[in-house]
């Protein structure tokens, strides 16, 4: 059976005077697949995802998200993805409720529609008793955990995560993963950068971006095969070495 792509991505550029950032990246994403974005820092992979998200216009190239074209259709783009920030991007000073309520209204759902999700999202959080109150007080991983669900809110085709478990206790990164199984389960596809290189491991399939060029792209156990290695770190590693 032929996989639907979800993502198509050629020959994407991205220049900034002189300095080009990324340099003609080409690879497609599969529906329902968990797609790792991975490079060390200052290698284009957020420089590209801005592109991919439509929040930054390819100098050349083409990206075609959930069938729309990201330099042409970057506002629709926009609703009809799901994303999650590095830097934790609900808002402090709203309780959970008025979260929900706020970013559901940014994604165009009726009043009933939040009302129903709001329930539904607290009950599986298991934050029936917090709903209330500020998303200052909770701990960094359920803050983490409730970004992740409102970045769903409008039941997107994709969801990208920027480094999402940045910063959390191993319990609350295993947790925040099931949660992403759960929801590529249902056909969503997560396109996810990391730093964490064990988490490459969960990943359907992984590409490693190096000084602005995707270096490798296959499955986790095609590539440690490939470099003759047990782990995704030894991976990155070798590959790191062989570009030197």
């Amino acid at each position: 059976m032929k996989q639907e792509k979800i993502i198509q991505v050629e020959n994407l550029t991205k220049k900034f005077g002189d300095f080009t950032a990324v340099k003609g990246i080409t690879f497609d994403v599969y529906k329902g697949e968990i797609f790792g974005f991975l490079g060390a820092n200052g290698a284009g992979k957020t420089t590209a995802m801005k592109m991919l998200i439509g929040i930054s216009k390819p100098t050349a190239g083409t990206a075609i998200v959930a069938g729309l074209d990201v330099a042409t259709q970057a506002d629709l783009v926009k609703r009809n993805i799901g994303y999650m920030s590095q830097k934790f991007s609900l808002y402090d000073d709203l309780t959970i409720k008025e979260n929900i309520t706020f970013f559901g209204g940014i994604y165009g759902l009726s009043r009933k529609q939040i009302k129903e999700k709001t329930i539904q999202l607290v009950t599986e959080l298991q934050m029936q008793n917090v709903a209330d109150n500020l998303v200052a007080s909770l701990p960094l991983g359920w803050k983490q955990k409730l970004s992740f669900s409102v970045a769903l809110l409008h039941e997107p085709k994709i969801v990208f995560l920027d480094e999402p478990t940045g910063g959390v206790d191993p319990i609350t990164r295993r947790q925040f993963w099931e949660m992403i199984y759960t929801q590529a389960h249902k056909g969503t596809t997560i396109f996810v950068t990391t730093h964490y290189m064990d988490e490459a491991e969960y990943c359907d399939r992984v590409s490693i971006m190096v000084d602005g060029v995707i270096e490798a792209l296959d499955s986790p156990k095609n590539l440690k095969q490939k470099y003759k290695v047990d782990s995704m770190n030894d991976v990155f590693l070798k590959l790191a070495r062989n570009i030197e």
